[in-house]
């Protein structure tokens, strides 16, 4: 079995690319997208189709509702399933996506946590009501990890709440005894590079098409049954449409509000590819294809 992973910013091609790889080279595809995860966001979210995932097995998609919140460990969950898939069918791998922070901490690994108590499980739940608060005192026992978390991430300061009341360590001193375990080894990582104007151009196709495809139906859809609290609906082409529902943008403007805010986020995360990986190669498609085309087919 051979393995690599396609990063990239959004509508670089990336998925396109994966493929075509897979196609022709007997591979199952693992997407980590934090989007494409959801069931019921398919056009925000600009998944595969039906058919591509037919056509060649996907993992990391449609697996979580859009109320349940996606984080590193739902996609080291789906490595597991794709690893198990690939050993047994005699398949090699290929890992795709624009979430490259999930692929990053994969790489390097994460720290084990401790098993919690009912008892502590019912007080952080208790104790999180009050979020200013437990953020304060978090910051009293572990200033230096807290420093780094905002009171707008609900989520990590659940988490280091927790391992402090099951352990009664600082965060911090958890971790330094628990070091890292990577969870990724031997996946080399192949950066797909656009040029900056062509890939406006594309962000811009790639808006106008989900706006006729049914983006406005499926947002409000979302918004029916899941509200507007779930991270999922904090997402860039949700969150412009919703101001659209709200009749406090036009039409146009929520198409140019979402590609504005697709294009700035490709920027980041190129500059987040670029400085974050040891990369094999980097450079447009063909590149890449020939890249992985050597991998893929050694041994």
């Amino acid at each position: 079995m051979k393995q690599l992973a396609i990063i990239g910013s959004t509508a670089s091609g990336k998925s396109d690319l994966a493929f075509a790889l897979a196609q022709h080279y007997n591979a199952l595809i693992l997407s980590i997208d934090s989007l494409s995860i959801y069931k019921e966001i398919d056009i925000a979210s600009a998944k595969p189709s039906r058919e591509e995932r037919s056509s060649v097995e996907h993992f990391g998609i449609d697996r979580l509702r859009p109320d349940e919140n996606a984080s590193v460990i739902t996609f080291i969950d789906e490595y597991s399933r794709i690893h198990t898939k690939a050993l047994n069918d005699n398949k090699n791998i290929i890992i795709v996506g624009g979430s490259s922070f999930y692929l990053k901490s994969m790489i390097e690994g994460l720290s084990k946590i401790p098993d919690y108590s009912q008892n502590t499980l019912q007080n952080a739940k208790q104790m999180l009501n009050d979020l200013t608060e437990c953020h304060r005192l978090l910051s009293e026992i572990d200033p230096l990890t807290m420093q780094k978390i905002a009171l707008s991430d609900p989520y990590r300061i659940e988490k280091m709440l927790l391992i402090y009341l099951e352990t009664q360590m600082a965060p911090s001193e958890w971790f330094r005894a628990h070091p890292p375990v990577p969870i990724l080894s031997n996946c080399p990582v192949l950066n797909l590079q656009v040029e900056r104007e062509l890939l406006r151009k594309r962000i811009a196709l790639r808006t106008q098409k989900m706006a006729s495809n049914g983006l406005i139906d499926e947002v409000a859809a979302l918004e029916q049954h899941y509200g507007r609290i779930p991270n999922s609906m904090k997402a860039i082409g949700i969150i412009e449409v919703l101001e659209y529902l709200d009749a406090k943008i036009s039409k146009d403007e929520m198409i140019e509000r979402i590609t504005t805010h697709t294009a700035q986020l490709a920027k980041r995360q190129q500059t987040f590819n670029a400085h974050q990986f040891n990369l094999v190669s980097s450079g447009g498609a063909d590149t890449l294809y020939e890249s992985a085309k050597s991998i893929l087919k050694q041994g």
